[in-house]
Order: structure tokens, then sequence, then C-alpha cells
């Protein structure tokens, strides 16, 4: 029971990251872009999250300066893929690469090399009274919170009952038919990017300013791409794509724990951490054939 409650624990925590990214993910690919930049825009939010938060002794403010990054990371992306219609693929993938390798210029450039740096990080929460070891699933931190019981419902709500979910998914499948009914296919893209951006930097956020209160390098280590890989598992959809990413979480929190159950100690260990990514793949093999894509993905629009 103690390992049960421990696991489920767990993967609260480890899906906090993946839900904000598949989330912002989602907000983009709905759009008809392929934001290929998360992977660097996670990476540069826990960066400038953590940055931040160690110069000024807060780290709301750097949750402030994590969702700033993305923003920016968002913006930057729309005017490549939006303004100039370059390749999304690259752009993504030019993105990413510039945004690691300025995060760890900076962290060399700002610390120098020296010893690891810390700072108290955010607290676990626990709303509900002491009730005996099931309670200890609840404690989690405020950012858990904020994704399960905001975010999720919010961008589900958004994106299938708002006016502006409805023009995001019109631009995604038909631009020249939003822009035929006044919807401005630009302006809808950049916003679906920018906001998808902050999201994925405050995924990114969590691990330093929550999970670790520390940053060292590869700290995202590739959760970007999984997030990805959850939004067409999940088909677009925000309940699918959370549903996938418990279920990587359950997978990576319990291989963990496997590794000291008798009988798994002489796996691999290589197999072991291996195991949630074969998950993924295999999840996304099986649910991935005739997915039905948004009309417009990875086409740039220009207006005749």
């Amino acid at each position: 029971m103690t390992l049960l409650i421990d696991l489920l624990a767990a993967t609260l925590r480890n899906a906090t990251p993946l839900v904000y990214g598949t989330v912002g993910e989602t907000y983009a690919e709905r759009g008809g872009v392929l934001n290929l930049g998360i992977e660097g825009t996670m990476y540069a939010g826990a960066f400038v999250g953590f940055a931040a938060a160690l110069a000024t002794g807060s780290p709301l403010l750097g949750l402030v300066a994590a969702v700033g990054v993305g923003l920016l990371s968002g913006a930057v992306m729309a005017l490549l893929t939006v303004t100039f219609g370059a390749n999304q693929h690259v752009s993504g993938i030019g993105l990413t690469i510039g945004l690691i390798g300025a995060s760890e210029f900076a962290n060399r450039l700002i610390f120098r090399g020296g010893e690891l740096q810390r700072i108290e990080p955010m607290p676990l929460i626990n709303p509900l009274p002491d009730v005996g070891p099931v309670s200890a699933v609840f404690s989690q931190y405020g950012l858990t919170w904020v994704a399960f019981l905001l975010v999720v419902p919010l961008a589900w709500w958004v994106l299938q009952r708002s006016s502006f979910g409805l023009e995001i998914r019109a631009v995604g499948e038909n631009p020249e038919a939003a822009d035929a009914a006044g919807v401005s296919v630009p302006r809808t893209r950049y916003l679906a990017l920018m906001i998808g951006g902050a999201l994925m930097a405050v995924g990114g956020a969590f691990f330093t300013l929550a999970l670790l209160g520390s940053f060292t390098l590869d700290i995202i280590a590739g959760r970007g791409w999984v997030c990805i890989a959850l939004v067409i598992f999940g088909r677009w959809r925000i309940g699918r794509g959370v549903v996938g990413a418990l279920l990587f979480s359950l997978i990576y929190s319990l291989q963990f724990r496997l590794q000291i159950l008798p009988g798994f100690g002489d796996l691999p260990f290589e197999l072991l951490l291996a195991l949630p990514y074969l998950v993924v793949i295999g999840a996304l093999a099986l649910s991935g054939r005739n997915v039905a894509y948004p009309g417009a993905y990875l086409k740039p629009y220009r207006r005749s």
C-alpha cells in the first residue's frame, strides 16, 4: 500500500510538466503550426525561471520570468512561420537549438562553473486533512494543482466552447474559410503560439522552481519531444493528451521503484530507463494510425 501511494503521488508530480507542455503544444497545433521549439522553450523556461528566482529570492517572480520567456519564444516561432512563412520543422528545431544554447551559455556566464546553486523550492500543498497514508497522494506542488484543476479544464473550454477556440480550430482546419469569415489568421496563430509557449515554459520552470530547486544541464531530458508525441496520441484533444501524460508518468515513476523490488534488480538498468519511452512509442503506434490531422497542419497561409 505504501508503494502504491508513493507511486500515485509521484505520477502526478512527474506528469505536471508534461501536462503543461502537452496543453501548450495542443494550442499551437490546433492552429495549424507544429512547434518543434517546445524542447528549447521548456529548457529556457527552466533556466530563466531559476535565474530570476535566485536573483530575487522569489520563486513566484521566477515563474513570471519563465512565462515571459515562453511568450517571447512563441512570438519568435510565429514570426518565423506565420509572418515569414519559413518551414515549420526547420524553424522549430532551430529555435530549440538556439534556446538551449543561449541558456547553457548564460548559465556558464552567470555561474561560471562554480558549485551548484540552489533556491528554496515551492512548498508542497495538501488541501485535505491528514486522514492517513492516502492523504500523501494529495500532497502536491501548487503548480500541479493549477495544472489539473485550472489549466486543463480551462484549455478544454477555450478550445471546445469559446469563440476564440473556434477561431483557433478554424484557422488550423481551413485558414482560407476562416479569413473569408473575418478571422485574422496571423493574429490567431500568433496568440495560439504565444499562449502555448507560455505554458511550455511553465512546464520547464516546474523542474527548477518546485521539483528540484536547482538548474542542471539537460534538465528537460527530451520531455518536449514526448509532449509532441502525446499530442498526436491524444488526437489533438486535451483530455486524451492528459491521459497520455499520466500513462507516461506512471511508467516513468514505476521504473524507478522496480529497481528496488526483488526479481527486478537483475534487469538491465538501461532497459528500465527506456521503458516509459517504449510504452509511449507503442501507444503512439497503436493509436496513431488513420489519425485525422488538422486540415492546415504544417501549411503556411498567404492571403491571396
